[in-house]
């Protein structure tokens, strides 16, 4: 695998110009995480605890969202500004304002509804007008592997039309996603910092092998560094126990840049889709989670509860640091096996897809077995007896 990981067209040296995207992102989204705590709790901007969902014991500061998109803004700036003057092409900066652009929409509905306490479909839109911004400045999936695979021609019009849907969903799934994960100090920012590391793995992969003749390698490495940093930067303020947490501003503008990383990886070749959607697999499984058992027990699709993934195990009595330890675990798994499959190129993209479904289904078997799509009470998990 590792043999395969830098690639002959461009040097390792090409990827570690770009340092100075994860040093700034870092230290920005440090400060301002530090600034947005202070100002949070000046102001009164605090979550409360209701001894239902919300289990901490005394009030946390919101805005750690926005000290994370200070942190992406930053680094992502840095980032044009670097390649500002060098030979790229304009949708090299399109798509890297893009981002910036839509992440910032996405962070802003968020910070509206930790504060004003949004309507779900208000929420929705603000996430569609978001996915919108990426399909203007030209981010969606190529769609060539369905003329390669299934033989059917599709014109460039009819897959831009195509790939409008496709990007809403991705944006709307892992925004929401995401969303749902954040429930322990921690969490959502430690799993991220592993799914964005992994996509970084991935990015420098294509870099080197300079697979993208638009300039899409320069963007997926800088929304990597960029990402990774920020949350860098606010994990160490999230971790146990919590001095600010993200709210929905973070998690909807961390689902929505991993959003946007999964669409570039579909640039080209549908493998490096599909292993960038693996690597996201721990949301994933814990949003399926949810909903089946939600559907099952016939409670609310869309209503907060208690019985996550990571609310049983603690609710079984496991800590609530072995709890988010392990859940590091179960992402960075998924990460592992999607850049193993990804990063071995003799294996061909139908039997990596039929590997990932395995994998997949095998987490649902252990899930059921394990009794995590039961339910007690009005909105809680299985208690410990």
């Amino acid at each position: 695998m590792l043999d395969n990981l830098i690639g002959p067209e461009r040097p390792l040296r090409w990827v570690l110009q770009f340092w100075p995207v994860l040093a700034f992102s870092f230290a920005s989204a440090l400060v301002a995480t530090w600034l947005c705590k202070n100002i949070a709790l000046k102001l009164g901007i605090v979550d409360k605890p209701d001894n239902l969902v919300k289990t901490h014991k005394a009030s946390v500061a919101y805005l750690g969202g926005v000290g994370i998109l200070v942190g992406l803004t930053v680094g992502i700036l840095v980032g044009i500004y670097y390649l500002h003057g060098r030979q790229h092409l304009p949708a090299t900066f399109r798509w890297l304002f893009g981002v910036l652009a839509g992440g910032t929409i996405a962070c802003f509905v968020g910070l509206a509804d930790d504060i004003l306490d949004m309507k779900p479909y208000q929420k929705l839109l603000g996430q569609i007008v978001a996915a919108v911004i990426l399909v203007a400045v030209g981010i969606r999936p190529s769609l060539s592997f369905i003329h390669a695979y299934l033989g059917i021609n599709i014109t460039d019009n009819a897959e831009i039309v195509l790939g409008i849907p496709i990007v809403i969903i991705f944006v709307l799934g892992a925004t929401n996603s995401l969303n749902l994960l954040d429930g322990l100090d921690g969490l959502c920012a430690g799993v991220t910092v592993i799914i964005a590391a992994a996509l970084l793995v991935l990015a420098i992969h294509l870099g080197t092998w300079a697979s993208s003749t638009v300039g899409g390698d320069s963007v997926r490495v800088i929304v990597c560094l960029g990402l990774l940093g920020a949350v860098c930067g606010f994990l160490p303020f999230n971790r146990h126990p919590a001095k600010i947490f993200m709210g929905d501003a973070g998690s909807m503008l961390l689902g929505f840049v991993a959003a946007t990383l999964m669409i570039l990886f579909a640039e080209k070749a549908v493998r490096w889709w599909m292993a960038s959607v693996v690597v996201f697999g721990l949301p994933i499984l814990d949003t399926a989670v949810a909903l089946v058992r939600r559907l099952i027990n016939r409670r609310p699709l869309f209503v907060s509860d208690r019985g996550h993934i990571y609310d049983q195990m603690i609710d079984r009595g496991m800590p609530l640091k072995k709890t988010v330890a392990i859940c590091y675990g179960l992402a960075a798994m998924y990460a592992l096996i999607g850049l193993g499959l990804s990063l071995r190129t003799k294996i061909r993209a139908r039997y990596a897809l039929i590997i990932y479904v395995l994998v997949f289904a095998v987490s649902g078997i252990v899930v059921w077995k394990k009794g995590y799509l039961k339910m007690e009470g009005l909105r809680g998990a299985i208690r410990k007896k």
